[in-house]
């Protein structure tokens, strides 16, 4: 492995049942992030590979074929895969780590730039069903997936990221997290297809719930809805989706509308009560209140700042 940026991991301790907890030594006044091209085993893990570690990754894969577990949940590893695993989760693996991946890009940086309290493009986050949990603290490993034509671009933003920190130029710092922020925003725009990430990470009814949004969120929809389309009762719905990605079915509801409603507001010239009608909400004046309270303007003030 190719390591970038002086924030390098170390083993630091091992857990009560033995495993190797890895963590960063981070000098003043540099970036709080570091990548690495792996291309062979990680130098700082044990013989079999089981570890964790005390910071947020992003794990992306060039080249792989086998099986890794995360908090002893198998995970197929395939080419375009993304792996977002949160500080503490145990990873260890099926079939020799140094060939499960054999080409791939890893970012590690701290948890905390995707919690709550923090600003700039991070809460980008918060706007994804899969992604959100981390904003909220929940550690739970998730694998989003790239797209073909997309590759390129993704291999781009790792060498990017990985040149402004071998540079150390001035200002390396600020840029080496404004490319962080686009690889983050960029993990955020992978919300094609949530209801089937869902679905393949084991989460069936979350995959029902963000297929009835995705169908009708248009219409006048409301979690008695979307429970009676699967048939459970609001309570038992609004439960295990908090639990299982911090925000209620309502809020979920509401965001994918706000994306389209953007959407429409930038693309096309739709009247502000066209597109209210258009994301399932009859009464305009109260989709005003709603994207104001969302954006911090009117409908009409966000089109005309875009550019």
């Amino acid at each position: 492995m190719r390591q970038t940026s002086v924030w390098a991991p170390r083993p630091v301790g091992v857990t009560g049942q033995g495993v190797p907890v890895i963590g960063f030594e981070h000098a003043p006044g540099t970036a709080p992030v570091a990548v690495a091209r792996v291309r062979e085993r990680l130098p700082v893990l044990g013989a079999d590979g089981t570890h964790t570690h005390e910071f947020l990754v992003l794990f992306y894969v060039l080249r792989g074929h086998g099986r890794l577990l995360i908090d002893g949940r198998t995970w197929t590893v395939t080419r375009g895969d993304l792996f977002v695993i949160a500080p503490g989760q145990v990873l260890s693996f099926h079939d020799p780590h140094d060939k499960v991946v054999t080409d791939g890009w890893a970012v590690w940086f701290p948890a905390d730039v995707v919690r709550p309290g923090t600003s700039g493009a991070y809460s980008s986050w918060r706007t994804h069903p899969l992604l959100f949990p981390f904003a909220r603290g929940t550690d739970r490993a998730q694998r989003l997936h790239v797209p073909p034509a997309d590759r390129a671009e993704w291999t781009g933003r790792f060498t990017a990221l990985d040149g402004e920190l071998r540079s150390r130029r001035d200002g390396h710092r600020e840029a080496a997290l404004a490319h962080l922020t686009l690889l983050l925003v960029a993990a955020a725009r992978l919300s094609t297809g949530v209801a089937a990430q869902f679905r393949s990470s084991g989460e069936p009814l979350l995959a029902a719930v963000f297929d009835t949004i995705e169908r009708r969120y248009h219409e006048p929809l409301s979690l008695a809805g979307v429970a009676a389309d699967l048939g459970l009762t609001p309570g038992h719905l609004t439960t295990v989706v908090r639990r299982r990605t911090g925000r209620t079915v309502q809020q979920w509801i509401a965001q994918r509308r706000m994306r389209q409603a953007r959407l429409l507001l930038g693309e096309t010239d739709l009247t502000v009560a066209a597109i209210s009608r258009r994301v399932g909400y009859p009464d305009v004046s109260y989709f005003i209140k709603r994207f104001r309270a969302d954006h911090g303007m009117t409908p009409a003030r966000w089109r005309d700042a875009t550019p």
